[in-house]
C-alpha cells in the first residue's frame, strides 16, 4: 500500500469525509484565515507607535508584575498564528473535539491583538485585567443564572424562552420583598420563588396542555414585562421608601483565598448570589452527567417514549426540573436589584435572558459550555466600557464590540465549533 492511499492520508479523508463536513471545514477554515489577515492588517499595520501595558492589580499579599507588549508586532504575531490555524483547517482539517480549542485560541488572539492596537496609540496607556475580569463576572452572573435554567429546562425537553421574564419578575420581587421585610435574603428567596412560579406557569400550559413553547415563552416575558412596569409604577414609584428601597448586598472575602494572585480578587470577593451561582455551576455540571436523577433528565429530553417504556415518569421530572429552572432565573434577578444597585427599575433585564438563551445554543446545551458562553458575552460588554479611554478605543463603535458574540453564536449554530445538536425531543410535548 502506497503512502498516498494509506487510511489517514489527505485523499483517503477526502474521499470519506461527507461533503457537509468538508464545507464547514472549508467555511471555518475561510473565516480563520479572514479574521487572522484582518488582524494582521487592521490591528497590525494600523497600530500606533506605543507599546500595550497589561497590569495584574488586586490588593493581595502577593502581586504579579506588569506585561508589556509591542503594539505592533503583538498583533502581527497573533494574527498570523489565527492565519496559519486558518490554512492547516483548510488543508488537513482539525478533529472535531479540538474545534472548540482552535476556535478559543483565536478569539483570545483576537482580542489580545485589539488591546494592543486600542493601547499603541500613546504613551502610558494600560489595562488592569484583574479589573476586567471582574466586570467580567459580575456582567455574566446573570446570563450565566438564566444559561443555566435554560440548559435544564431543554435537557429536560422543554424550551425556556421564558427566561427574560423569569429575570425580570426576579428582581422585581426580591425589590419588593427586600424592602418590605428589611432583609436582603428575604429578597434573594424571593427572588428565588418568584422565578419558579414563572417557570411553574411555563410547565403547566406546555406539558399539560401543550401550548407551543416558543409562543408561550414569548407571551411569559411580555406578561411579566407587564405586571413588573404596572407594579412599578403604582408602588414603587408612588412610595420609594418603603416598596424600593432593599439594600444592596455587600462582597463578601473569603479568608485566605481572597488573598490569591489575581484569582482571589476575581473569584472569592463577591456578593452571596455570585457564590451559589458557584455551587449552582458545579451541582448542574454532576447532576446532569454523573447522578441517576441526572440520566432520567436527559432521557426524558432525549426519548421521552423509551424512557416512559422503562419506569421514567416523564412529566413529572419535566415540571420539577422546569420549576427549578425558573428558581435559578429569578436568583439571576435578584442579582440584578438587590445584588447590583439595590432598587428596581422598569426592563430592568433589559434582553438578558434572550443573551442567556444565545449562551445556551453556543454551549452545546451543557452546564459548563452555557458558562463559557456567559463569559464571552459578559468580557465584551465589559469591554465596552473600557475601551473608550484607550487611545484608539474610541474609534471603535460600541456596536461592534457588542455583535461580537452574537456573529460567534451564529458560526457555533452553524457548526464551526463541532456538531451542534439540542436534546431530540426539546420542545415537543409528550402526552399524558
Amino acid at each position: 500500500m502506497s503512502a498516498l492511499t494509506r487510511p489517514g492520508t489527505v485523499e483517503d479523508r477526502e474521499r470519506t469525509e461527507p461533503r457537509a463536513g468538508r464545507r464547514a471545514r472549508g467555511v471555518s477554515g475561510a473565516l480563520l484565515l479572514l479574521v487572522g489577515l484582518a488582524t494582521v492588517v487592521g490591528w497590525g499595520l494600523g497600530s500606533g507607535p506605543g507599546d500595550a501595558t497589561f497590569s495584574f492589580g488586586g490588593d493581595t499579599v502577593v502581586t504579579l508584575p506588569d506585561l508589556t507588549l509591542p503594539g505592533t508586532a503583538t498583533p502581527v504575531v497573533l494574527g498570523g498564528v489565527v492565519a496559519l490555524l486558518g490554512l492547516y483547517q483548510l488543508a488537513r482539517g482539525f478533529r472535531s473535539r479540538r474545534t472548540p480549542l482552535v476556535a478559543g485560541v483565536a478569539v483570545v488572539a483576537f482580542v489580545l491583538a485589539f488591546l494592543a492596537w486600542a493601547m499603541s496609540g500613546g504613551e502610558g496607556s494600560s489595562i488592569d485585567v484583574v479589573r476586567l475580569l471582574r466586570s467580567t463576572v459580575f456582567l455574566a452572573t446573570p446570563l450565566i443564572l438564566g444559561a443555566l435554567a435554560g440548559v435544564l429546562g431543554e435537557r429536560s425537553g422543554v424550551v425556556n424562552v421564558a427566561i427574560e421574564g423569569q429575570l425580570l419578575t426576579g428582581a422585581f420581587t426580591a425589590a419588593l420583598v427586600g424592602s418590605l421585610a428589611g432583609s436582603l435574603g428575604a429578597g434573594v428567596v424571593g427572588g428565588v420563588l418568584s422565578g419558579a412560579v414563572v417557570g411553574w406557569l411555563l410547565a403547566v400550559f406546555a406539558i399539560r396542555y401543550r401550548v407551543n413553547q416558543v409562543i408561550l415563552g414569548v407571551v411569559l416575558n411580555a406578561a411579566a414585562l407587564g405586571f413588573t412596569g404596572w407594579a412599578y409604577k403604582a408602588l414603587m414609584q408612588s412610595d420609594t421608601a418603603r416598596f424600593n428601597s432593599p439594600g444592596v448586598l455587600q462582597p463578601v472575602a473569603i479568608p485566605v483565598l481572597s488573598e490569591i494572585p489575581v484569582l482571589g480578587p476575581l473569584l472569592f470577593e463577591a456578593n452571596v448570589v455570585v457564590y451559589l451561582m458557584y455551587v449552582l455551576i458545579v451541582a448542574l455540571q454532576v447532576v446532569l452527567f454523573r447522578t441517576r436523577w441526572g440520566l432520567r433528565t436527559r432521557a426524558v429530553g432525549e426519548h421521552p417514549k423509551a424512557a416512559d417504556t422503562v419506569g421514567v415518569p416523564v412529566l413529572r421530572m419535566r415540571y420539577v426540573n422546569v420549576v427549578v429552572a425558573g428558581g435559578m432565573a429569578g436568583l439571576g434577578g435578584a442579582f440584578l436589584s438587590v445584588g447590583t444597585i439595590g432598587p428596581f427599575t422598569e426592563n430592568m433585564s433589559a434582553g438578558k435572558g434572550f443573551i442567556a438563551l444565545a449562551a445556551v445554543i453556543f454551549g452545546r446545551w451543557t452546564p459548563k459550555g452555557a458558562v463559557a458562553a456567559s463569559l464571552l458575552f459578559g468580557f465584551f460588554a465589559a469591554l465596552q466600557t473600557l475601551v473608550g479611554v484607550l487611545p484608539y478605543g474610541s474609534a471603535v463603535p460600541a456596536s461592534f464590540l457588542s455583535a461580537l458574540p452574537y456573529l460567534a453564536t451564529i458560526f457555533a449554530v452553524a457548526g464551526f465549533v463541532g456538531r451542534v445538536r439540542p436534546p431530540a425531543a426539546s420542545g415537543e410535548p409528550y402526552p399524558a
